[in-house]
């Protein structure tokens, strides 16, 4: 984020329908109000001009494009942009915006803005490209969103507003489309969802399987199962695409030296590390730093996506 404050007059509707572009302004909340909801414009969240690599995001973000023609890279993945376009993006994914001209607003909380709240913004798609009435309300909404955010910004007094009208808003996106749309639940899917939420606390410590059917009471044969029905895959490759995952991220979005994020994700031998990236993404570490700079369309290399990676359709 950046440091420097800057003015703003975001989002007011105009006779098109769409939302003005925001002018730019400071996405970070006020000192020690991690929480705070704030709003801004895309070019907010890196401090190089053009997007020259990606952004390790540090907040729950939904950016609306407001215009231009272009593409997000959200965990190198790319999903086409123009207005209309909504991207729910979380803390710890890349993003990176090309495109020229490219506008959004975009929406930033902290992890306890919603708690007490009836919302699940986990459930609200990944990426979506609105169009009609959904379009409509959700413009109107983060545009009044985006009005009181920056008329009240650091009023204690106004943040319950705020709260409601965020969870107001993902209560919508959740809902968005129809029912036929939505994946009917599998009975394995809520012990794939347990090892996944299993699998963010503890990838850095452990990649066994028989570790994690531990902690969740079960077999791995039960964790098999239920990965290979929801994804495809084994358990064992939900678990080693996600540390892959992570290492793809601290790659392209740091300058951290590969030897200590390797360490950061439980190889104290670099070697190991090395052999274990190569098998999983098809390229060293060091070559798949090289290439951070290059948009998707010209990169060699494409890491495999996660369970949850958005998908063109625009249900995670």
């Amino acid at each position: 984020m950046r440091a420097e404050q800057e003015t703003v007059n975001v989002g007011t509707m105009v006779t098109s329908g769409q939302l003005s572009p925001a002018t730019r302004t400071d996405l970070s909340p006020a000192e020690g109000d991690a929480d705070e909801i704030t709003t801004g414009a895309l070019g907010d969240l890196t401090a190089e001009s053009g997007w020259r690599r990606p952004v390790l995001l540090d907040a729950d973000l939904l950016i609306l494009v407001t215009g231009g023609h272009g593409s997000a890279e959200l965990d190198f993945r790319a999903l086409p942009c123009r207005p209309g376009t909504l991207v729910r993006a979380r803390p710890g994914q890349v993003l990176r915006c090309l495109g020229a001209h490219l506008d959004a607003t975009v929406v930033r909380w902290g992890a306890g803005t919603l708690r007490g709240l009836d919302v699940d913004p986990d459930a609200v798609p990944t990426y979506r490209q609105l169009a009609g009435e959904d379009e409509d309300a959700v413009i109107g909404e983060v545009t009044q969103l985006a009005v009181d955010a920056e008329r009240h910004r650091g009023v204690p007094a106004a943040r319950a507003l705020l709260r409601h009208q965020l969870a107001v808003l993902l209560l919508r996106l959740t809902l968005l489309g129809s029912p036929e749309e939505r994946p009917a639940p599998r009975p394995e899917s809520e012990t794939f969802h347990r090892l996944c939420r299993e699998v963010e606390r503890g990838y850095q410590h452990t990649r066994r399987v028989e570790d994690y059917a531990a902690q969740l009471g079960c077999s791995v044969r039960t964790l098999t199962r239920a990965c290979l029905a929801v994804t495809g895959r084994s358990a064992k490759q939900v678990i080693d695409e996600r540390v892959a995952l992570q290492a793809s991220r601290l790659l392209a979005a740091t300058d951290e030296p590969i030897a200590r994020i390797g360490r950061r994700l439980g190889f104290p031998e670099p070697t190991n590390f090395g052999r274990f990236f190569t098998r999983e993404i098809g390229v060293s570490p060091g070559s798949f730093r090289a290439t951070r700079e290059q948009p998707l369309a010209v990169r060699m290399v494409r890491p495999r996506p996660p369970a949850d990676a958005p998908v063109p359709n625009g249900r995670a």
